[in-house]
C-alpha cells in the first residue's frame, strides 16, 4: 500500500460530516510540523480550520481543502460502511474517498517528498484546509482569508483540490468558477372567489408574461472562459390548496449562475426592469452566494498543466463549470487560483469512491507542480 493511499484511508475514518473536522486537521499538522511547517488552528463557531506555513519568503503556494465531507445518506444503502475504507473492483470506497480526503492526502504527501527533495526550495508552502467548506461556508475558508488578509499575508498561488477531473485524472482544471445569486420574489394579487375573477387580481397569470421574458434574456454573452450567465426559476408556489380560490400571491425563486461579464448589481437591475415594466406590484429579495472568480492562463495553470501532461500524458481543459467553491473567497487574496483533484462522478453519492489507480498519480501531479514552481 502506497503512503497516499494508506493515509487517504486514516483521513476517511474520521467521519468528519460537516461542520466536524473529528481530528483530521490535527493528523495533518501533525505530519507537517516536522517537515519546518508553523501550524495555526482557526476556531470559529463549531468550524475548526487550519493555516500552515513552511517559509516566510514569496512566492507562497498555497495548497486549500476541506475536511469535511457531505452526510451519508440512508446507511442501508451503502455497499459497505462509509467510514470504513473498502477496495472493489480497483476503487477505493469512503465517504471523503474523492471529495476530498484523497487530495488531502496527495497534497500531503507530495509536500513530504518535494521537501526532502529540495529542502532549501525557493519560496514558501501554505495548507489552508477548512471544515465548513460542505456547510454554510461562513466559519471556514473565509474566516482565514480575512485574517491573513489583516496581517498582511500576499498569497501567490493556490490549489484548490476539489475533485476536478472528468473521465481521468488530469483532463480537467478549474480555472475559475461562476458566482451564484439567488432571488426570492412576492408577486403581489388580490385573493378571491374563482368565479368572481372580476372581484380578485391573479398573481399567477400576472407574473407569466414577466417569468416568460425573464427566462429567455440573454443577460451577457459569456467570454473565453464562461458560458452566457444563466437565470433559472428552482420553486413556483402560489393556492391555499383549495381550487375555488385565486391566491393573493406568487412566490417565485430563481437563481442567477453569473460569470464574470455580468455584475451583482447589473443582474438585479435587469429583473427589477422587467418587473417594473409589466406593471408588477412586487417584493424581491436577494442572496449573494458568491462571486465569480478567474485565473487566466498564467504561471500556476501552465506549472499544473506541464505537471499534468508529465505524468499523465494528457493535454488538460482549463474549465469554469460546475458550482461553487471555497476558491471564490481564496481569489480575493490570491491571483492565481485553480481547483485540480481526481474524478469527480461519485461525489456526494452513495457508494463514494475513487479509483486506486488515480491515487498517486495525483500525487505525483502536486509534487511534480511544487518543482516547477519552486524547486531551488
Amino acid at each position: 500500500m502506497s503512503r497516499t493511499l494508506a493515509l487517504t484511508e486514516e483521513l476517511i475514518t474520521l467521519s468528519s460530516v460537516t461542520p466536524e473536522d473529528k481530528g483530521c486537521q490535527a493528523r495533518m499538522a501533525e505530519l507537517l510540523q516536522p517537515l519546518g511547517f508553523k501550524c495555526e488552528t482557526i476556531q470559529s463557531g463549531a468550524v475548526t480550520n487550519l493555516w500552515a506555513r513552511r517559509g516566510t519568503a514569496q512566492p507562497l503556494l498555497v495548497f486549500a481543502g476541506h475536511t469535511d465531507v457531505v452526510p451519508t445518506g440512508p446507511l442501508e444503502k451503502w455497499t459497505s460502511n462509509p467510514f470504513k475504507p473498502t477496495h472493489r473492483d480497483g476503487k477505493l470506497y469512503g465517504r471523503g474517498a474523492a471529495d476530498m480526503k484523497t487530495s488531502l492526502a496527495a497534497m500531503i504527501v507530495a509536500v513530504e517528498e518535494f521537501v526532502a527533495a529540495h529542502p532549501d526550495h525557493q519560496g514558501s508552502i501554505g495548507f489552508l484546509i477548512t471544515s465548513d467548506e460542505e456547510g454554510p461556508a461562513t466559519d471556514g475558508t473565509v474566516v482565514v482569508c480575512d485574517q491573513l488578509k489583516a496581517r498582511g499575508e500576499q498569497l501567490d498561488y493556490c490549489i484548490v483540490g476539489e475533485p476536478t477531473s472528468v473521465n481521468k485524472i488530469g483532463d480537467m482544471i478549474k480555472n475559475g468558477r461562476r458566482g451564484t445569486m439567488s432571488g426570492k420574489l412576492a408577486i403581489k394579487g388580490v385573493q378571491g372567489h374563482i368565479a368572481y375573477p372580476h372581484l380578485a387580481k391573479n398573481p399567477i397569470h400576472l407574473a407569466m408574461p414577466a417569468l416568460a421574458e425573464l427566462a429567455t434574456i440573454k443577460w451577457d454573452e459569456g467570454n473565453e472562459y464562461y458560458l452566457p450567465t444563466s437565470w433559472q426559476m428552482s420553486n413556483i408556489h402560489a393556492g391555499t390548496g383549495a381550487s375555488n380560490v385565486i391566491p393573493g400571491e406568487c412566490i417565485v425563486d430563481f437563481n442567477f449562475r453569473f460569470s464574470t461579464a455580468s455584475t451583482v448589481e447589473g443582474l438585479q437591475q435587469g429583473v427589477r426592469a422587467v418587473l417594473d415594466k409589466h406593471g408588477l406590484q412586487y417584493e424581491l429579495t436577494w442572496i449573494v452566494g458568491g462571486h465569480p472568480f478567474l485565473t487566466p492562463r498564467g504561471k500556476l495553470s501552465d506549472a499544473l498543466s506541464d505537471a499534468i501532461s508529465a505524468e499523465t500524458g494528457l493535454t488538460t481543459e482549463l474549465s469554469t463549470t460546475g458550482g461553487t467553491s471555497d476558491g471564490r473567497f481564496i481569489a480575493k487574496i490570491c491571483p492565481q487560483v485553480v481547483e485540480f483533484g481526481p474524478t469527480n462522478a461519485s461525489i456526494h453519492k452513495i457508494d463514494e469512491h475513487i479509483a486506486v489507480a488515480e491515487i498517486d498519480p495525483l500525487k505525483n501531479i502536486y509534487r511534480r507542480t511544487l518543482e516547477n514552481l519552486l524547486a531551488s
